[in-house]
Parts: C-alpha cells; structure tokens; sequence
C-alpha cells in the first residue's frame, strides 16, 4: 500500500477545515497509509527569514528519509487529475511506494526545503491559503486514486 505524507505549516484552526481534511483522509484509508504532520508556523511580520528557517528546520526534521518529496508552490508542474493519478502510479510502480508533500506557510517556503523536493507541483496558478491548499491535496489524491482503479467519482 501507497504510503503518503503530508508535511504543513500550520494546523487547520476553523472547525470547517478540520471536517474537511478529516472526510478526505477517511476516503483515502483503502488506498493509502496518509500521515500528516503538521509544524508550527512562525509569525513573519518581525523577522521573515529567522520564520521561515525556523519552520524549515521543523518541516526538513518531519521529512522521512526515503520519501520523494514534492513541494507544492505556484511554480511548480501542474497536473490534471488524470495526470497526477498516472504521477502517483508511476511511483508505485517505480518502488518509491512513498510520497511527501509539502505544504508552505503564509510566506511559502525556505530554500533549504526547496533543495530538499525532488520535484515541485502546483495545484494551479491562483494563490491559496495553505488550509485551503491542504484539502484541495487530500480531494485531489483521493481523486487520483478512484481514477488509477476506474472507480467512479460523484460529480
């Protein structure tokens, strides 16, 4: 079984966004083993590199070793459904049965994280809030999964 990771700066604070996230990862238990972590996000207003090294260090320590880490960021590839359903096969299949996911703060993400991505995604060109992002990942993973095995999907 598929073992993803979902590293995000922040915790879901409104009651909204935790129901949401839950619904999807309970979708996603018969497709995969989902951990999500989540590390402190820092106040930027004072000092935004001290920040953001402060939750790099946090997100880099979260990280398994053995785990394909994509960051997601507004630069990176984008993917149809379609796509990142073959992108998640692809890697199964492959023998890195192991994916983590990256998600950033309010002032995305440090260098020292970017390095560590094997690779960058993005799940479009508009800006989100990184709760919104987070369960937009989970819906579309979930998504990606009914599609690799021709399960339908409510519409």
């Amino acid at each position: 079984m598929m073992r993803l990771d979902i590293v995000c700066v922040g915790r879901l604070k409104e009651r909204h966004w935790r129901d949401a996230a839950a619904e999807y990862l309970k979708r996603l238990t018969p497709y995969a083993r989902v951990q999500v972590a989540e590390v402190a996000d820092r106040d930027v207003s004072a000092d935004e590199a001290r920040a953001l090294a402060a939750e790099a260090a946090d997100i880099l320590k979260a990280l398994p070793a053995d785990a394909h880490v994509a960051v997601l960021e507004i630069g990176g590839a984008q993917r149809s459904s379609a796509g990142l359903a073959e992108w998640l096969d692809a890697h199964a299949v492959g023998g890195r049965g192991r994916v983590a996911f990256v998600i950033g703060g309010a002032a995305g993400l440090h260098p020292d994280v970017l390095a560590r991505a094997d690779e960058r995604l993005s799940l479009g060109p508009l800006t989100l809030p990184h709760q919104l992002a987070r369960v937009v990942l989970l819906e579309q993973l979930y998504r990606a999964f009914r599609i690799s095995r021709a399960e339908p999907y409510h519409r």
